[in-house]
């Protein structure tokens, strides 16, 4: 970790930081005010108007709420200032991840809800588990009437890292009028529209100010030797003693400052932005933390955009030096500098130290890379994609944009890697895996919008299967008479079940030449022709077949002949072997607050899901992970109950654990509707 207690003056390069937190508690109004008050706009826009800065795409615009990264620029007292709007949905989460990497700091913004403080935990967590300095802004104070004492309380509970209150509120009846700063014990009064008042600090608060300022510096001296003797020995350190502390510890990720206000008032974001401007790391600090390269010029990309007009943009931060236009990374080459802002895209000449900008069609550049002098490569720490909980089937409506789709869904991978695509080889659909609903409804009006490719999407079909319970011996005769040689092939089989999860068998018995050797083959290929579609309708699994005699005719036998022959063995065989409907069963664990852990329980069991247990989740202070059997058909909507009744922080992962015969009417419903669709095709 670098030693950043030097870094105490005002630094004249570009800073970067992001603003994440859950869906709903004020982001995209913290934006708006940031810029309003250092006057980047002119007017404050709405969310529930959708005429925000940043929720420029129609995606946003349409559902009211920030559906992709939002980039916005502005300055405070001559300081360049970068910050990212992250989408708060947690079926968004992806957006929100990536761009930390590549910020000097996270702003996290919450409501003041006592209920919903748990809902900052899974975002507390990385922001820790990549020594990412954060601060938290509780917004909204205007609107709640919940004490700062008890809302600290409660967000501790789910912080690694010891949470610093730098102001406290200034009360006048249900009001917060105003704040007292904690390090220089300053006190002032908001005013609409305005700077904030100094004011004298009122009489009534002055015994909470000095119990809140003891607890800071105790918590900053447990980080400092020096300042803790002092404490020991009744002796107050100066105000400069004491920020220079906090810049150190923010810095290396020891503390969480917290601070409040209300962004639609524009109350305390002066305030917030005064603390950012002293507090927050610079780009060479961020560069260490991340183990820049150290070349003269490096920078990290932490998004891909395939824009309508200018191609695939690299999204970059200047780690060190300046990129012109033209420059080479390896394979890669830039092809043009762009400044984003908001939904606006202009041309620049260069991109220099600390500021983030988009890299024009850098082609062979992925999503994480690291630009240097010698190439680009994926940074060994960057994050892993976050695990699809959501498919569905999609088709091109048009049959001729099969080639189009598959070319717009690889680029949506590209710019969100939580989405994924593949062909299920046991359906034959195409199907689109993401983080929920909404994700993938999102990136389907994406694709329509940038690649003007629509299409029709279903639920995922089950890859149900089919086995035998018992055996049985066939004699099946294929004989054909036409003009010149005909068809001959006559084959004995046995089919049988084997133990489950075998797959198939085939075996041959053959003795005497009664099959020529070479013709072997062509019955086990009609055999496996059968399987792929049963009695029921279904692939078969879980059978051996045995070759043990028949007859061929020296002229009329023929390849083509035995697997047709093999084919109708099987197709006469198998009615007779207690065809039965076989189901996957996935090992699903979930994760959840421990206080939801009862709730996921019964969801699990009305899916006709087997518990197996649970268990206090590693690392994860009041959360568990509940382990069950799951049957696949029942896990389509499942996120959207699970995340229903835990706040939306409910996740899980599954695999693939064995097939499970199903029998009564699910089975008939499940065969009856196979029929259905094989008559319609």
């Amino acid at each position: 970790m670098p030693n950043s207690s030097a870094q105490i003056v005002h630094p004249a390069l570009p800073r970067a930081v992001a603003l994440v937190g859950p869906q709903s508690s004020g982001k995209t109004s913290l934006l708006e005010s940031l810029l309003f008050v250092t006057g980047a706009i002119g007017r404050k826009g709405l969310v529930k108007d959708s005429n925000t800065f940043a929720d420029a795409s129609e995606e946003a615009r349409a559902r009211q709420m920030s559906t992709e990264l939002s980039v916005a620029h502005t300055t405070f007292l001559d300081e360049h200032w970068t910050f990212l709007d992250c989408p708060g949905s947690i079926e968004l989460e992806q957006e929100a991840i990536n761009p930390l990497m590549a910020v000097d700091a996270a702003i996290v913004v919450c409501e003041p809800d006592l209920a919903r403080a748990v809902s900052l935990s899974p975002m507390l967590r990385m922001l820790d588990e990549y020594s990412i300095p954060h601060l938290v802004f509780i917004n909204k104070m205007d609107t709640g009437d919940t004490k700062t004492r008890d809302l600290i309380e409660a967000l501790q509970g789910i912080s690694s890292r010891p949470l610093v209150l730098r102001e406290v509120p200034i009360r006048e009846g249900d009001q917060i009028t105003g704040y007292v700063d904690l390090v220089s014990e300053r006190a002032y009064h908001y005013t609409q529209g305005q700077p904030s008042k100094l004011i004298q600090i009122p009489d009534t608060i002055r015994e909470r100010e000095q119990e809140a300022r003891q607890v800071l510096l105790e918590s900053l001296a447990d980080f400092d030797d020096a300042l803790l003797e002092q404490l020991l020995e009744d002796t107050q350190p100066p105000a400069d003693e004491v920020y220079r502390q906090l810049t150190k510890d923010l810095a290396d990720d020891l503390i969480v400052p917290v601070m409040f206000g209300s962004a639609e008032r524009d109350q305390g974001v002066r305030r917030l932005l005064k603390a950012l401007r002293h507090e927050v790391p610079t780009v060479d600090v961020t560069a260490a933390r991340r183990g820049a390269p150290d070349d003269p010029v490096a920078a990290q990309v932490f998004k891909t955009v395939h824009a309508l007009h200018t191609g695939k943009l690299s999204y970059a931060r200047v780690w060190r030096g300046r990129i012109t236009d033209g420059m080479t990374f390896g394979d890669a080459k830039v092809s043009g500098i762009f400044h984003v802002n908001g939904g606006s895209v202009t041309k620049a000449t260069e991109a220099t130290e600390g500021q983030l900008v988009a890299l024009g069609r850098m082609d062979t550049v992925a999503t994480g890379d690291v630009l240097a002098g010698n190439g680009h490569a994926k940074a060994e720490d960057w994050p892993e994609p976050l695990t699809p909980v959501f498919s569905i089937a999609v088709a091109p409506e048009n049959r001729g944009d099969e080639v189009k789709m598959t070319g717009a869904l690889q680029r949506l991978m590209e710019e969100d890697p939580s989405i994924s695509f593949r062909h299920d080889p046991d359906t034959g659909e195409l199907q689109l895996h993401g983080r929920g609903e909404i994700h993938l409804q999102i990136a389907i009006d994406r694709m329509r919008r940038k690649a003007n490719v629509a299409v029709t999407t279903r639920p995922a079909q089950v890859p149900y299967k089919e086995t035998i319970r018992s055996g049985t011996k066939q004699h099946t005769r294929f004989k054909r008479q036409t003009g010149g040689h005909g068809q001959f092939a006559d084959v004995h089989i046995e089919v049988s079940s084997v133990e489950r999860g075998t797959g198939f068998q085939f075996n041959e018995k053959i003795v005497g030449g009664a099959i020529p050797r070479n013709f072997i083959p062509a019955v086990e290929a009609g055999v496996r022709d059968y399987l792929k579609r049963g009695p029921l309708g279904f692939p078969v699994v879980d059978v051996a077949v045995t070759l043990y005699d028949g007859q061929f005719h020296t002229v009329d036998s023929s390849d083509m002949a035995f697997r047709t022959c093999g084919r109708q063995a099987m197709q006469e065989a198998m009615p007779k072997c207690g065809p039965v409907l076989l189901e996957p069963i996935l090992q699903v664990v979930i994760a959840v607050p421990n206080e939801f852990t009862p709730k996921v329980q019964r969801v699990l069991s009305s899916r006709r899901g087997q518990i197996l247990g649970f268990d206090a989740r590693p690392g994860w202070t009041g959360w568990d992970e509940v382990k069950a059997y799951v049957p696949q058909a029942e896990m389509h909507d499942l996120i959207v109950e699970l995340r229903s009744l835990s706040l939306g922080l409910a996740s899980y992962t599954c695999t693939f654990d064995h097939l499970q015969e199903l029998s009564g009417r699910l089975a008939d419903k499940v065969i009856e509707m196979r029929q259905e669709t094989a008559a319609a095709q």
